[in-house]
């Protein structure tokens, strides 16, 4: 059995002052800053959470690693529960001045500038529960994604089928990095039976569902999304 990692020894001064949060507050305090951190019952020397005051926004989770000296952090929207932002870093203070930024409801660009650490997905802010512009976001994620991979193909791939309007008008999402798509948006996803799959330095293939009949195979990316327009069920016209 693996042995508990010491979190005291690892976060002494987060252990003098009894829990992240309250380090966090501490840290917050130091520079004349306001947030207001909830400390978690679950493990208060690893986490700490603080809410926003935008609505459509979730509380902003924050997490130590137990691997190394190093926090995380994760803010979604509320209607799927999906990361807006996210990132790590050494520097607490890097985390309080995203925590504020995240709390008093900043633009997502002006988070990471107040904080450079944060990460931003893709993913843009949907006030109302639009599907459209649910679906939309989505597929910047997915863009912001495979541009950020040493993937070219899989790039390839998503960017082909975000120019084809039968397919950019479906909400996409990926599982074991296949592309795949819904006539609804997250969390209740009406799945259609299509999958796309890239492959390094391989032809790209069609398939009818995950791990299920083979409909075509090509050489581009833009082949394939020829084919899974073809191969679409009437449900997506």
């Amino acid at each position: 059995m693996a042995k508990s990692p010491d979190l005291a020894a690892l976060y002494p001064d987060i252990a003098a002052e009894g829990s992240l949060a309250a380090a966090l507050q501490t840290v917050a305090a130091r520079d004349g800053i306001s947030v207001p951190f909830q400390v978690s019952e679950s493990d208060p020397l690893l986490y700490a959470f603080v809410a926003s005051t935008v609505p459509h926004r979730t509380v902003l989770g924050i997490s130590g690693w137990v691997a190394g000296r190093r926090w995380s952090i994760r803010g979604c929207e509320t209607f799927q529960g999906l990361a807006l932002v996210d990132g790590r870093t050494e520097d607490l203070t890097q985390v309080v001045r995203a925590a504020q930024a995240w709390h008093e409801g900043a633009e997502l660009a002006d988070i990471q500038r107040a904080a450079p650490f944060v990460h931003l997905t893709g993913r843009y802010e949907v006030a109302e529960h639009d599907s459209a512009q649910l679906t939309e976001s989505e597929w910047q994620h997915l863009r912001t994604e495979a541009g950020e991979l040493d993937w070219p193909e899989y790039h390839a791939l998503i960017e082909a089928a975000y120019a084809e309007p039968a397919l950019r008008g479906l909400y996409p999402f990926t599982s074991h990095w296949t592309l795949r798509f819904s006539t609804s948006t997250c969390p209740d996803l009406t799945v259609l039976p299509m999958c796309l799959d890239a492959h390094r330095e391989k032809p790209y293939t069609v398939s009818a569902s995950y791990m299920g009949e083979l409909l075509a195979e090509t050489t581009t990316a833009e082949e394939a999304v020829a084919a899974a327009v073809r191969h679409m069920p009437q449900a997506a016209d």
